[in-house]
């Protein structure tokens, strides 16, 4: 589809009509108009408050032209997983796992290789294979490129062993120390939660990014536990290594 299609599309499927759109990203009805005529197509600012507004990459909104790939960690990108300025906006740079809210996830490329090589090892590409794939790769891609010039000076990494001194300061019984924390998005650790009120919460939304990470229990057994933090709170549960049955052990609030 080209821009006027992906707008028009965009538009109804959200239920605007061409005023309610001009009036989110402050243009006229006949602006609009001109966009789905395929007469003009909206300048640089007026993409981001669309991209923002419809949730898609700018990418999107030009049809397609590019094959987006994470500038950090090499995966193939679309809309449902690209990450997000501080603003919200998506950035189509990097995946919501590297980029997090305006935040770079990683500082250090062995880490990165590390979670990469569990998704990517099968029958057909070993282990071996997939980090010497990585190792190549991953310092071609922007990111790494311009490590110096884009980091936060470690400020993310320092927040992150912030957090793990909290949750290893807990001791809770059966469960051994936290080494790292990965980023984990909403929709893929979508679980309720038991509360001690037996009300059950849904700590995750889908557009966020949280750290966590899942340890095998000290025990043995099929069950493991699940740590999950963020800036407000800490969730640690104890759950089927499938990821079903999840039981609440400790809520904290930061």
């Amino acid at each position: 589809m080209n821009t006027q299609d992906v707008i028009h599309k965009l538009r109804t499927n959200m239920g605007l009509s061409q005023d309610d759109l001009a009036e989110r990203v402050f243009v006229t009805r006949q602006a609009v108009s001109r966009w789905e005529n395929g007469d003009t197509v909206p300048n640089t600012e007026t993409l981001k408050l669309l991209s923002r507004l419809f949730n898609v990459s700018i990418n999107t909104l030009l049809g397609s032209p590019q094959k987006l790939i994470c500038q950090c960690c090499g995966m193939p990108l679309d809309d449902t997983i690209i990450g997000k300025d501080k603003d919200g906006t998506p950035n189509e740079h990097y995946c919501q796992w590297c980029y997090a809210d305006g935040s770079y996830t990683y500082s250090d490329m062995d880490d990165l290789i590390d979670v990469c090589v569990g998704n990517m090892v099968s029958d057909s590409f070993t282990e071996e294979q997939a980090r010497a794939y990585l190792r190549q790769t991953l310092p071609q891609l922007d990111y790494w490129k311009r490590y110096e010039e884009l980091s936060d000076g470690e400020q993310f990494e320092a927040f992150k062993r912030r957090l793990i001194d909290e949750i290893n300061d807990l001791q809770i019984e059966g469960m051994p120390r936290v080494e790292k924390l990965n980023a984990l998005v909403g929709s893929f650790v979508n679980l309720e939660y038991p509360l001690p009120s037996g009300m059950k919460a849904k700590f995750l939304n889908d557009r966020t990014t949280y750290l966590g990470n899942q340890l095998a229990s000290e025990f043995g057994g099929e069950r493991c536990f699940g740590v999950l933090a963020c800036m407000d709170f800490i969730l640690i549960c104890t759950y089927e290594k499938d990821g079903l049955n999840p039981e609440l052990v400790l809520y904290k609030k930061r």
